[in-house]
């Protein structure tokens, strides 16, 4: 950890954020890291708050891969990006003294719009109708014209995305050490004109995902990145693929994926 000693604090601020935040500083300080300001000058990012909190510091980060990041969680339990407690400082010390500390590595995928706009995503991208109407996407899988959709909307989800609003849909659970996408229905229309696969589907890391919107009046859909909304008018044409950036957290003993997903699920 010698070369990974400038740490930033990520958070929403709050009364009790804020008073625990003197006492994490210290402990920091305390083991040898040096507590800055600035999230462009950090070589570890920390992020207080909750799994939302931790994806909100890896966007604000733009995607970082050469920096480590940690969750700690202020809820009453862990979560699936928060390995830390607020409360549990030992487990905290602990992983800032082993100096062979492990990284594990989470994939990210790229989403391009209309051949402009490119973005990043840690957790899924999802495209829904922005009104009272369903509304209709060619699916293609490379040149592959796949399916016609129609229903409210289309979740892309990475290994670790797919226990969020993938898992909701009756997406699988999928081990991040396979390096996929994930592609789940929102609602779809089956009928003699419309016809989908009608279940999540899995593709590799050397597909390409291609989403043709159909011009029906309803062309200006909402777009979600992890938490966040994106506002762009007149969608024609969304590519996705498994990106090459990687998100490098903390591995700590006895806390893999699937010990996180029985601790949150089960």
């Amino acid at each position: 950890m010698s070369n990974r000693r400038n740490l930033f604090f990520y958070y929403k601020h709050s009364e009790e954020i804020e008073s625990e935040l003197k006492e994490l500083s210290q402990l920091a300080l305390d083991h040898g890291f040096q507590v800055i300001e600035e999230m462009e000058q950090a070589n570890v990012i920390v992020s207080i708050g909750g799994d939302g909190t931790f994806l909100q510091a890896i966007r604000k980060s733009n995607f970082r891969e050469d920096c480590l990041f940690a969750g700690i969680s202020t809820t009453g339990s862990l979560s699936l990006y928060c390995d830390f407690h607020i409360e549990d400082k030992s487990k905290m010390i602990e992983a800032m003294t082993n100096a062979e500390i492990e990284v594990r590595k989470y994939p990210t995928i790229e989403v391009c719009v209309d051949e402009k706009t490119s973005f990043y995503c840690l957790n899924e991208f999802s495209i829904r109708s922005a009104i009272i109407k369903t509304f209709v996407m060619d699916v293609f899988i490379d040149d592959l014209h796949f399916e016609t959709f129609r229903g409210d909307g289309i979740i892309v989800a990475t290994p670790t995305g797919s226990t969020a609003y993938n898992k909701s849909v009756k997406g699988a659970v999928v081990d991040p050490m396979l390096p996929c996408l994930q592609v789940s229905e929102l609602a779809s229309l089956n009928n003699n004109r419309y016809r989908t696969l009608g279940s999540s589907f899995i593709l590799s890391e050397a597909r390409k995902l291609r989403l043709k919107v159909v011009q029906d009046g309803n062309d200006f859909p909402t777009m979600g990145m992890d938490n966040e909304a994106l506002s762009i008018r007149h969608v024609e044409n969304i590519e996705i693929s498994l990106s090459n950036k990687k998100i490098k957290t903390v591995k700590l003993k006895d806390n893999s994926f699937w010990e996180k997903v029985k601790r949150t699920f089960l």
